[in-house]
């Protein structure tokens, strides 16, 4: 099974992706955590963990795991300098480590609207993190999965989405359903070197991948 370190575990969305790469079968996940009380919920479910901090040195951290799914965030209602410390710098260190440790694949949890930070006033400094941090990985070389969701929610996953490199429209998505495209694109073929945009649609999540 391939080994797949999932940055930000911890988060809403990160145990999602954990619990959806524990039930997949051909992913062995482990949990990057920043705090040892962290360390129980993941080893209660059968789950590998490693301490890493995004903010502190990471040399080395990525040797012997396979892929990296980025789902770490300070979260679009956090500060300047905590957005940039995690969502751009981390990410970016993240990736540098990634192509040193031959990493098959970094799948990237972004967000709608990085394409373009200057059309959001009110989070702009959040969007301007992830779209710097989104155009470091194209520039790196490695083979990468850029997923930029609309607005995340906690409802039960609908198993049905919308997706194109640009929508042009906005709307919700669930974090279960964004969890299962990051898994997805771990090993989807049309995801391969792709930003794609995701929001809740009338297509299931494998028939909507495969229209990109």
């Amino acid at each position: 099974m391939e080994k797949v370190i999932v940055a930000g575990a911890n988060g809403t969305t990160g145990r999602h992706i954990i619990q959806k790469l524990k039930h997949h079968g051909a992913y062995d996940p482990i949990a990057m955590i920043r705090k040892e009380e962290q360390k129980a919920y993941f080893e209660d479910m059968g789950v590998s963990t490693k301490m890493l901090d995004l903010e502190e040195d990471l040399s080395g951290s990525l040797n012997g795991y396979d892929k990296v799914i980025f789902a770490a965030g300070s979260g679009s209602s956090t500060g300047k300098d905590k957005t940039e410390a995690v969502d751009e710098k981390g990410a970016q260190k993240l990736i540098d480590e990634a192509k040193n440790s031959n990493i098959k694949k970094f799948v990237m949890l972004s967000s709608m609207g990085a394409d373009d930070p200057a059309s959001n006033d009110q989070i702009q400094h959040y969007l301007q993190a992830k779209h710097n941090a989104d155009e470091h990985l194209k520039e790196s070389g490695l083979n990468y999965s850029i997923v930029r969701p609309g607005h995340l929610i906690n409802d039960e996953g609908k198993g049905h989405i919308d997706a194109a490199p640009k929508l042009n429209k906005r709307g919700d998505i669930s974090r279960i359903d964004v969890a299962q495209v990051l898994v997805s694109a771990l090993d989807h073929a049309n995801l391969s070197n792709q930003t794609v945009e995701i929001l809740e649609g009338d297509k299931t999540i494998e028939e909507a991948l495969s229209m990109i």
